[in-house]
């Protein structure tokens, strides 16, 4: 046992933690907990602890359904939310075989194997999400219109309002179990809230927006609101997205960074844009996995309908921020088209995959959109090769299923899997008669 389990066996006694949970994530990025008590942890991070692979959405066929899940002590943390008296902590599980080996179904996997492979070209991938949500004044009843908790805006600062104080108890708790955060504020959409994640490595940016969505609902439970990550639940105001800063490192040096170049930005940087952009239709099932997710995408607001980059330009699907003077260590890519209801494991490990794609075939980056791509008309963007990401989500699954990238990325039971089940969700979808249809449609057919 190392050092890390031993503090954490230590950290159990003197914090006085009756109960530990055990969190992973399925296919889609749901999160899975499994309580143990702290006598079971020496044998959890020795053998790990046994579930049933088959319940679990995308694991496994019901013949190989035993798996176990084995506890990352680096990931141990009290949750605040728990109560004083009797403490609750968690921790992050890799999902094991019985005969030792990583599991081809485990999103945290598919994530550290695109990881290693950066790390073999000398790379450490980093990512910073700027995490939008809504607030509700309580759970939408099926058929009922979403009620938001204020009718602010864009930076508001309202006495009244209920996000100030929502926002710092998040914060509070966040910071409390070690995830730094960055800035908050009130979004564009009435209710629409804000809260930006410092920068780590893509591993621990992915386990902490799974912490970070787990906090946002519990606070948002215990102040009697709604929270929810849902990309686009009003028609007529912006949609939610996590506009993510991307960058790799060659030890402590930004690989993105060259001084004098344009923008500050390297070869290497130019190189990894040009495989977001070249290879992101073939990802977009991923990135936004919903088919709400396309009601953001095509509805504007600031959301990226097309495949472009630019330089401070916010209509781009990649933009590079401006360069700060003696700031190289933060040159970056933000990709824009990515929301926070996907899963964060499978679309970080594309994000990536595609980025070194670009670096390893050393690809070209194309001319920079410096117009507002919204307002150009079809022919202007043709005539400048800007083409459109895919407008919902079956454009999204025939591009993915086509794609050697993602199903080499994923491995072939999570490509097949996620497949699958959004073929099915589209076939759902399709065959809904919308409230559109009624209120258009039913008075005058």
């Amino acid at each position: 046992m190392g050092k890390q389990e031993d503090y954490v066996l230590r950290a159990l006694e003197e914090r006085d933690v009756r109960f530990v949970r055990l969190w992973f994530t399925d296919v889609l990025g749901f999160l899975k907990s499994v309580a143990v008590a702290p006598a079971e942890l020496d044998n959890a991070f020795d053998e790990g602890i046994g579930f049933d692979g088959s319940a679990i959405e995308g694991f496994a066929r019901v013949y190989e359904a035993d798996m176990l899940a084995k506890p990352d002590a680096s990931t141990f943390q009290v949750l605040p939310w728990r109560g004083e008296v009797v403490s609750t902590a968690r921790m992050f599980c890799d999902i094991v075989l019985p005969d030792g080996g990583a599991s081809y179904a485990d999103p945290r996997h598919v994530l550290k194997r695109a990881l290693s492979k950066a790390a073999e070209l000398g790379f450490t991938f980093y990512t910073h999400p700027e995490i939008e949500f809504f607030l509700f004044q309580d759970r939408p009843r099926p058929g009922g219109q979403p009620e938001p908790v204020d009718h602010s805006g864009y930076f508001d600062h309202t006495a009244q309002g209920v996000g100030p104080d929502f926002r710092r108890e998040v914060i509070t708790m966040l910071e409390t179990m070690g995830i730094s955060v960055e800035f908050s504020h009130h979004e564009g959409a009435p209710g629409q809230q804000e809260i930006d994640l410092r920068y780590a490595d893509a591993l621990t940016t992915a386990d902490n927006i799974m912490t970070f969505r787990v906090v946002v609902r519990e606070v948002a439970l215990s102040q009697g609101i709604y929270a929810s990550f849902m990309p686009k639940p009003f028609t007529d105001h912006p949609g939610s997205g996590m506009h993510t800063h991307l960058s790799l490192f060659e030890g402590d040096r930004n690989a993105f960074f060259e001084a004098g170049a344009e923008y500050q930005l390297s070869t290497v940087g130019r190189s990894f844009i040009a495989g977001l952009l070249r290879h992101s239709a073939e990802i977009t099932a991923v990135t936004n996995q919903w088919v709400n997710s396309y009601k953001r995408l095509i509805g504007g607001g600031e959301a990226p309908s097309y495949v472009c980059w630019g330089h401070n330009n916010r209509s781009a699907l990649v933009r590079v921020p401006m360069y700060k003077p003696n700031k190289g260590p933060s040159t970056r890519a933000e990709m824009r088209s990515i929301d926070a209801a996907c899963n964060p494991y499978l679309s970080f490990a594309l994000l990536l995959a595609a980025g070194l794609k670009g670096i390893e075939e050393g690809y070209e980056l194309p001319r920079e959109a410096e117009d507002d791509v919204w307002s150009l008309t079809d022919d202007e963007r043709r005539a400048l090769g800007i083409a459109p990401l895919p407008h919902n989500l079956d454009q999204a699954i025939r591009r993915m299923e086509e794609s050697e990238l993602v199903a080499e990325t994923l491995g072939e039971h999570v490509f097949d899997f996620f497949l699958r089940n959004k073929r099915a969700e589209w076939h759902d979808y399709r065959r809904q008669v919308s409230q559109f249809e009624l209120d258009r449609l039913l008075p005058v057919l």
